[in-house]
């Protein structure tokens, strides 16, 4: 069944067909207990079908341990967007509205292989020395969220230590309670630094570069 209308359909190929190098989508998905799952394995077929350089790899999250291991699945619907390597790329949720755009473009950087970021943000990504795990929460309307989510694919592919996951926050409520989300886009920073909102590229690269700097910090001893 398709998921996309027709005007859409041919938009996406005509999008889709700049494609450099193929893109395979690791998708993770069950049968029980995931409302959405259904809807967006169907989605992801629906996609493959517009360009003979994607394929979908579909496993199940119960079932199949030892890629979910692989890949760090945590929760589901859980999609990797991955071609030459795996860039840790990640989206969770059903990619809906505002959704879909990041998706397409992470799909079209992947397959260039390029994040598209400034040479200024990729020197101050050289200075990461530890793995960075990014979750920006977001919501199929909101006209922000986007700008965020591609910001923080674009580090991933970037850079060999980031893992970002953009995350339909509807769907995953124990993390907005975990995160004290009040509105979207929210980016957290291993769990445990934060940036509300959307901000321009220096801004964003910067505040993720100094959460991570500030939390390796020692605490001073108490006198």
């Amino acid at each position: 069944m398709a998921t996309f209308s027709d005007p859409d359909r041919k938009r996406i190929q005509e999008l889709l067909a700049v494609m450099e190098k193929p893109v395979r989508l690791i998708h993770f998905t069950q049968t029980f207990e995931c409302e959405l799952c259904q809807e967006t394995r169907a989605l992801f077929e629906d996609l493959v079908r517009l360009s003979d350089k994607l394929s979908l790899e579909t496993y199940n999250f119960q079932l199949d341990k030892e890629k979910v291991a692989q890949y760090r699945i945590d929760k589901v619907p859980a999609t990797v967007v991955e071609s030459a390597k795996d860039y840790g790329v990640r989206l969770y949720g059903f990619p809906a509205g505002y959704e879909v755009v990041v998706l397409l473009e992470a799909i079209l950087r992947v397959s260039h292989g390029e994040s598209g970021l400034s040479s200024e943000s990729i020197e101050k990504l050289k200075n990461l020395k530890s793995p960075l795990h990014i979750e920006v929460l977001v919501t199929p309307t909101c006209p922000h969220c986007p700008a965020a989510a591609r910001l923080a694919h674009q580090l991933a592919i970037e850079s060999d230590l980031i893992t970002a996951d953009m995350v339909e926050a509807t769907e995953f409520p124990d993390l907005v309670q975990r995160y004290a989300v009040r509105g979207v886009p929210k980016t957290v920073i291993n769990g445990t630094s934060f940036i509300e909102g959307s901000l321009p590229e220096s801004e964003y690269v910067d505040q993720i570069v100094s959460s991570v700097a500030a939390a390796k910090e020692p605490v001073a001893a108490e006198q």
